[in-house]
Order: structure tokens, then sequence, then C-alpha cells
């Protein structure tokens, strides 16, 4: 078993570090290219369709799909989840303050790949054995790859993102809940797993409607509290925000001038880091939010589209760029980069300026973020369930998740964990795939879309 583990680590490693950087980097570049840089000229009505649509009580949805804020609620759900936690604070562990910035950059040239990632699933989204609206990358990698390639491609994503998601990366979140509850209030995790297992199989049990009820209630409220919680933090460090914005640029391109204790970090290390970090947080390229936004209710697919380019903004350029900022204007950096990363890094920043407050706040953070985590990636690994063995196949599926989620509260073994990320780097490949192969389509997509809109928008 170590051994089989050391081998998934070192396989991961090679990918995350190196492979998915530069293909989900270059499909960022691609379509930023071939969309004529939509994520800057379209920025505004992006924004505009997203928070001038919030509805905390919305539409009921159902087997017809569920509106478009609903969609991007739960594509979000699944976006803002530990990483936002853990994610800002292991790049800048690894890679130094540069790392944000970098993180940035990969925010913003994924804005361009989930924007096609949506229109795509818009466009061959479908109506699966149930009489339910579906879709997602397999639908458009087999419109992408007609024959046995297209359906062994399609197959294999399915499978990858089941198991990557829907069973181990749930298991991952529930322990992150269970490990913040016990540091906080000294609950014992097993107990903390049971409540949540209960919690999400009563959501689970409820369908397309319920996820989307509960999706489009829990993201703005979490969002909100964790937004409001980190602004007061950088606020009552106001003083050192030009320092820290100092560390970010400067460290981008030479991290060791950036700030003490970081002699030996590399340009490539900030690089690394931060967009690995950045596009492993909201998702851009992997092929997992495109089920929410496939089944959204819009006139054209491009609508949702520009939806979607605002989840990317929010997840990384709002939440985990509040981590960074915590982190970094607290000085906890500087004070634990040796001895902490993740969210314990993060932690140790909200205790320092809240006290003991501040592990109760990010326990409850940690909830609220990896719960909807839990609902969000359920509903994409239901969605590949329903296409690899049809309906039947729903409530054994979910049967699995909820004892998932139990004993992943208490139990964290090495190579489950590993697994997980490791499928989560394969699914990547088969969805980029299908991305390129359909580059084409995306470009005749947007510009049908552009010839719909008043002259001004264009």
């Amino acid at each position: 078993m170590d051994a089989l583990n050391e081998f998934v680590v070192t396989v991961n490693d090679f990918l995350s570090g190196k492979i998915l950087v530069i293909l989900l980097v270059g499909t960022g570049l691609w379509f930023t290219f071939k969309l004529h840089g939509v994520q800057f000229t379209q920025l505004g009505k992006s924004f505009k369709s997203v928070f001038g649509n919030i509805k905390l009580n919305g539409e009921k949805a159902g087997k017809d799909g569920m509106s478009s804020f609903q969609s991007l609620a739960t594509a979000i759900a699944a976006q803002v989840g530990t990483g936002n936690l853990a994610g800002a604070a292991t790049a800048l562990v690894m890679g130094g303050p540069g790392a944000i910035f970098w993180m940035w950059v990969s925010a913003i040239f994924g804005m361009a790949t989930i924007f096609a990632e949506a229109s795509l699933a818009q466009k061959y989204k479908t109506v699966d054995d149930s009489g339910e609206v579906t879709g997602g990358p397999v639908y458009y990698i087999r419109a992408a790859y007609k024959g046995t390639f297209g359906k062994v491609l399609a197959a294999a994503f399915a499978v990858l993102i089941t198991l990557a998601l829907g069973f181990f990366g749930n298991m991952v979140q529930s322990n992150s809940i269970g490990a913040a509850f016990h540091g906080a209030f000294g609950i014992s995790p097993i107990i903390i797993g049971v409540v949540v297992a209960a919690l999400a199989a009563f959501i689970f049990l409820g369908g397309v409607g319920r996820i989307a009820s509960v999706t489009e209630k829990i993201v703005p409220i979490m969002a909100a509290f964790y937004i409001l919680g980190s602004l007061i933090l950088i606020i009552m460090n106001g003083k050192m925000i030009p320092e820290a914005f100092r560390q970010i640029f400067v460290g981008a391109f030479n991290p060791e001038a950036a700030i003490g204790g970081f002699a030996g970090v590399a340009v490539s290390q900030a690089i690394k880091y931060g967009v690995a970090r950045g596009l492993f947080s909201n998702e851009a390229g992997m092929g997992s939010t495109p089920h929410a936004h496939a089944v959204a209710k819009v006139k054209h697919p491009c609508d949702q589209g520009l939806v979607a380019m605002m989840g990317v903004f929010i997840d990384t350029l709002i939440i985990l760029n509040l981590t960074a900022l915590a982190v970094l204007c607290t000085g906890t950096l500087t004070e634990h980069a040796q001895d902490l990363t993740g969210a314990a890094l993060t932690q140790a920043a909200f205790t320092s300026g809240f006290g003991s407050l501040g592990a109760i706040f990010i326990a409850i953070c940690m909830f609220f973020f990896a719960f909807s985590t839990i609902i969000g990636w359920y509903f994409f690994g239901e969605k590949n369930v329903k296409y690899l063995f049809g309906s039947k196949a729903v409530k054994p599926y979910a049967a699995i998740v909820v004892v998932f989620i139990v004993l992943g509260s208490a139990l964290k073994v090495d190579l489950v964990w590993n697994l997980s990320d490791l499928f989560n780097s394969l699914m990547v490949i088969p969805n980029v795939l299908g991305l390129w192969a359909l580059s084409k389509g995306v470009s005749e997509l947007y510009d049908d879309w552009k010839k719909q809109q008043p002259a001004k928008v264009k």
C-alpha cells in the first residue's frame, strides 16, 4: 500500500505540477484569443447577468432544469470549498506571496475556458431516461469525437469524475468539517460526520429541486459571511495592505526579494503553485461545473457562459484573494511559514485578529464551504452515474456517497486522498480534448450571441 501510495503521489505531482498547468493555462489562452478577450469585453454584462438576478427563493427547479442563478449557485457551491481556506495559504507557503499574482493570471484565463465549457454544456444538453434535462462534458465529448473513441473518452471522464468528486472528494470535504469542529469545539469527528451525512441525504433525496433550492440560499449567505469576516480582519490590519500588495507583485518575479524566509524559492515555484491552486479552486477546464450550467433555463447558450465567468471571478478573485490578504496583512505567513500550511495557516491568521473566535469563525466557514461542495460534487457525480448506468443507479450512488461522508469525517487514509487528487487531475484531459475539438463551435456560438445583442453590447 505504501508503494502504491508513493506511485500515486509521484504521478499526481507530475500531472498537477507540469502537464495540467500547461493544459489548463494553454486552453485559457486559446479561448481568450478565439473569443477576443470575452472575459474583458463582456465582464460588465457578466456582472449584471448575475447580480441583477439574485434571488434567495427563486423559481422552482424541476425536470426541465433550474434558473440561471440557481445553476451558478450550484456551480459555486462546488467551486468554493475547503480549497478557498487552504489553497491560497498553501500557494503562499510553497511559492511565496508572488504565487497570488499567478493565481490571478490563471483565474483571468480560466474565465474564458469556463465560458466555453458552460456554452457547450448548454448547446449539447439533452434529456435523460427519467425525462430530466441533463448535460456536461460527456455529451460534448461525444459530439466532438464520433464513434468508439468518443464513447471511451466520455465514459473515462464519467468514471473519473464520479470517483474523484462524488466518492473520494466528498470524503475529503467531510474530513475537513470533522477536523475543524473537533479543533474549535472538541466534538468527535464521527458525530459531525453522521450529522453532515444526514443533512446531505435529505438534500440528495429531494432531487434537483431541493439541490437548487438549498444552493441558491446557502451560497450567497456563506460568501457574504466569509467576505465580511475577512474584510474586518484586513481592515483591522489596514496599514499592511500596501505591503501585502508589494509582496505579491515583487514576489511574482523575484520571490526572494518579496519577504524574508523565502530564500531559494524560484519564480517557477511561484508560478507553479499559484496557477495550480487557482485552477484547482475555481475548477475552470476541469469539466465539473458544466453539469450545473447545462441545466440552466436560458435563451442562448452563451447567456450561461457569461454567468459561468462570474463563478471564477467570485471564487478566485474575491474569496481566495481575501484569504491571501488575510494571511499577508496579519503577518501570519512570516511568522508561521515554516510550521503551518493550508487551512491551519488561515486559521492562525484569523485567530491572531479575533482570538478564540477566529477558530470558531473558520470552523463555521469550513462547514458551509465543505458542505456546499458536497452538494455540488454529489450533483456532478449523479449526472455521470446516470449517463453510465441510468436513473436506476441514482439511489445506490446516493447511499454510497452518504457512507463515504461518514467514513471520511473520522478516517483519513492517505492513499484515498491521493487517489482523489489523481482522478481529479486525470479527468481534465478528456474534458480539454473535447473543448479543443469544439473550439470553432464555441466561436460560432459567441458570434451568433453577439448578433442578437444591442449594438452597445457587441
